[in-house]
């Protein structure tokens, strides 16, 4: 899906991101629910599509919700041994580029790209964006998760992944959407760990937002944004 500048550690990406299947237990449905599918107002009748989809946690999410209609893409043979059986026919191992030009993929009222944009260069992520544009529904909406390099606690999601070649934040996002043609309607944090732990970043973040001169928009080492076809 990215530069070929990248091809030969892509090579040996199955190793060592360990694939496995994934475990779309309680948990995860609640994280799905809180940080894409409300956020974004999704609905079992709207059609998705997810792009990067990895190894297939979404797709079962999705399927999960009786959605009708969702389909996922990814550049990466090794994953067909890994996405969930029940999801499988729903994914295709295929070029990105080679996807959003094909006009029989369709349109979709949501699509998903989460841990994507910051593989591309800015160059080619606008790209990405504005080749998307013929494959939305009107009333869309596309839903991008990356790491949050205003935060310190990004650090190591961002440069601990030699594929990386953006780094984002708020505002870098929103000149990306701006240049391919959206609007970034809204921001919001991805927050992981148990409750207990939650509430305790909260409380540091709060210190040190009022100790910092500049403090970050957001503290969470990855955060969603939410674009709208302008």
């Amino acid at each position: 899906m990215t530069s070929t500048s990248c091809d030969g550690f892509y090579a040996s990406y199955a190793d060592y991101k360990g694939y496995r299947p994934p475990n779309v237990g309680r948990k995860q449905v609640a994280r799905f629910d809180a940080e894409i599918w409300r956020p974004a107002q999704c609905l079992a009748s709207h059609s998705f599509l997810e792009l990067g989809c990895g190894t297939g946690a979404f797709l079962a999410y999705l399927a999960g919700k009786n959605v009708g209609r969702f389909h996922g893409i990814d550049h990466d043979p090794a994953l067909a041994q890994v996405i969930p059986e029940n999801v499988r026919e729903r994914f295709t191992c295929r070029d990105v580029w080679e996807t959003l030009a094909d006009d029989g993929l369709g349109r979709f009222d949501r699509v998903v790209i989460l841990d994507v944009l910051e593989h591309f260069s800015p160059e080619d992520a606008a790209r990405l964006l504005t080749a998307l544009r013929p494959r939305l529904e009107p009333q869309a909406r596309v839903i991008v998760k990356v790491p949050n390099v205003s935060s310190p606690w990004a650090l190591q999601w961002q440069f601990g992944d030699l594929t990386h070649r953006t780094a984002f934040n708020p505002l870098s996002l929103k000149q990306l959407a701006g240049f391919a043609g959206y609007d970034l309607a809204a921001v919001w944090p991805q927050r992981q760990g148990s409750r207990r732990r939650m509430v305790t970043d909260a409380l540091v973040h709060r210190f040190l937002s009022w100790a910092l001169l500049t403090p970050p928009p957001l503290w969470s080492a990855n955060f969603y944004g939410m674009l709208v076809p302008r």
